[in-house]
């Protein structure tokens, strides 16, 4: 089977159950990213560990999980936004576990743990607040989640048709040969095209808010893919993984969407 076909295959998959959470409800989307949360921690922990770079792997993916599932329940309005406050525990926790390792290089292993945090962990925890940005009680919006997702899959699929069709000019060649211009642009294009489409179906947010979104994932989407590229490259990796053919790992889908959702909350707080 050509990578292509593989690609289209796994991605179409992908797309479906993703898309199906948001449309079920907040509850099924938050389950289903608690789970890709644990699988990218876990593929970023096993990466860097193939380089001997330490990192307090379980406790990393603990305290990761714990501050997804924390905003989730507040997302959700299951719990006061104290609970919040128990994540700071979980850092001085990681630091006091050194203590006990007997690890050459201490302050590189808590430096990697929490690098495992913040690239994944927050971004995914600040998405189950799109759904609800003004934080009402008991509100599920499903709009702005699923145009995220929407203008994030047509940047990233429009630049990789674009780029292997056309492209001729290399976008950043020491980070990633592959990526080129057109496609940049071309990725770009479709995803303000499509931007504009959405505002007129929905509406939650203006027709200048979707563009200014669309414009965050072009640029934001962008260095997200070349930032993970050249983390694999650090180590000498491929992919993150093998666990979606075509595409590598959970690390390598969601590269643009790491970089481009805390920008995106950050822009929502803002006009909400």
């Amino acid at each position: 089977m050509s990578n292509i076909l593989q690609r289209t295959i796994t991605g179409v998959v992908f797309v479906f159950l993703i898309v199906l959470t948001i449309h079920f409800g907040h509850i099924y989307f938050s389950a289903l990213f608690l789970i890709v949360n644990i699988i990218a921690m876990w593929e970023f922990y096993s990466l860097i560990e193939k380089k001997d770079v330490t990192a307090n792997k379980y406790a990393g993916i603990a305290a990761g999980t714990f501050l997804f599932a924390s905003n989730a329940l507040i997302a959700l309005d299951l719990a006061p936004r104290a609970v919040l406050h128990i994540n700071f525990i979980a850092i001085f926790l990681i630091f006091l576990f050194e203590l006990y390792r007997k690890n050459k290089h201490p302050f590189s292993t808590i430096a990697f743990t929490f690098f495992g945090i913040l690239y994944i962990a927050v971004p995914f925890s600040l998405m189950n607040y799109f759904p609800n940005p003004a934080q009402e009680s008991n509100v599920y919006h499903l709009e702005i989640l699923m145009g995220f997702f929407i203008l994030v899959w047509v940047n990233e699929t429009f630049a990789y048709i674009v780029g292997i069709s056309i492209g001729k000019h290399r976008l950043f060649e020491r980070i990633s040969p592959k990526k080129s211009w057109e496609g940049a642009i071309g990725g770009g294009i479709m995803c303000l095209v499509a931007a504009f489409v959405i505002s007129y179906f929905y509406t939650q947010i203006t027709h200048i808010d979707w563009l200014i979104i669309a414009g965050i994932v072009i640029v934001f989407g962008t260095y997200g893919d070349l930032f993970e590229s050249m983390f694999k490259r650090s180590i000498d990796a491929k992919d993150s993984g093998v666990l979606l053919p075509g595409h590598g790992g959970v690390l390598d889908r969601f590269d643009g969407v790491f970089m481009a959702a805390p920008f995106v909350y950050v822009y929502l707080l803002l006009i909400f």
